[in-house]
C-alpha cells in the first residue's frame, strides 16, 4: 500500500500543470507590460504564469509569438470596448468621454505606478525594428481612427456637429487625446488632470 501511495505521488508530480490559455496570457501580457518586450525573459514570462519553457512554446510559440498574441489580445479587448462605448445612443461628448474613463481606468490599473498604455508603452520602441510588430501595432491604430472617425461621422448626419467638419481630422485630434493621456499617464500626471486634458479636447471636437 505505500508503495502503490509513492508510485501515485511520483505520477501525480509529473503530471503536467493544467492551465487556462486565455488567463495564461493575460499573466504574460502582465509582465511584457510591465519591463516591455526586450525587458522581459521568457524566465520572467514562466514566473508570471506558471508555465514551463516547452508548455509556453507549445501553447504561444517563441516569444516574439508570444508576444504578438498579447498584442492582438490588447487591441481586440479595446477596440470592442470602444465601440461598445461609441454606440451612437448617447450623445457624442457623452461617448468620447466613456472612452477616455475606459482608458484612464485601464492607463491606472495594475500595481505600482500607472502604466499607460500596453500598445503604446511596449510596441513604440520594438516598431522600429521589428517589422511585424510596427505592422501589427500601424493596423490597430488604423481601426482606433476609423471607428473615432465613424462615430463623428454618424454626429454629423445627426446634426450634432456641422456637415462641413472635417470628420477625419477630428477623428485625429480624438486619437491623439488616446495616446497623449497613455503617455502622460506613464509619466506621472495625476489622472483627475489627464480626465479634464480629454474633457477640453472632447469640448473641441464637439465645437462646444
Amino acid at each position: 500500500m505505500v508503495q502503490k501511495s509513492e508510485e501515485g505521488a511520483r505520477r501525480g508530480r509529473g503530471r503536467p500543470r493544467a492551465y487556462d490559455p486565455d488567463t495564461a496570457l493575460r499573466q504574460a501580457r502582465e509582465a511584457f507590460w510591465v519591463a516591455g518586450y526586450s525587458g522581459t525573459s521568457l524566465d520572467d514570462i514562466a514566473a508570471a504564469t506558471g508555465m514551463n519553457r516547452p508548455s509556453l512554446y507549445a501553447a504561444f510559440g517563441d516569444k516574439h509569438s508570444l508576444y504578438l498574441h498579447a498584442l492582438n489580445l490588447y487591441w481586440t479587448e479595446g477596440l470592442a470596448a470602444m465601440r461598445r462605448a461609441l454606440s451612437d445612443e448617447r450623445p457624442l461628448a457623452e461617448e468620447l468621454m466613456e472612452v477616455y474613463d475606459r482608458s484612464l481606468a485601464i492607463y491606472f490599473s495594475g500595481e505600482g505606478p500607472p502604466r499607460g498604455c500596453f500598445a503604446i508603452g511596449t510596441a513604440t520602441t520594438e516598431a522600429v525594428q521589428d517589422a511585424e510588430i510596427r505592422a501589427r501595432f500601424a493596423e490597430g491604430l488604423k481601426v482606433l481612427d476609423r471607428a473615432f472617425e465613424d462615430r463623428i461621422r454618424l454626429a454629423q448626419e445627426g446634426g450634432e456637429i456641422p456637415r462641413g467638419a472635417d470628420a477625419a481630422a477630428l477623428a485625429a485630434v480624438a486619437s491623439s487625446t488616446l495616446h497623449t493621456l497613455a503617455i502622460r499617464a506613464r509619466m506621472g500626471t495625476p489622472r483627475e488632470e489627464l480626465r479634464e486634458l480629454a474633457r477640453k479636447s472632447v469640448a473641441v471636437i464637439c465645437g462646444s
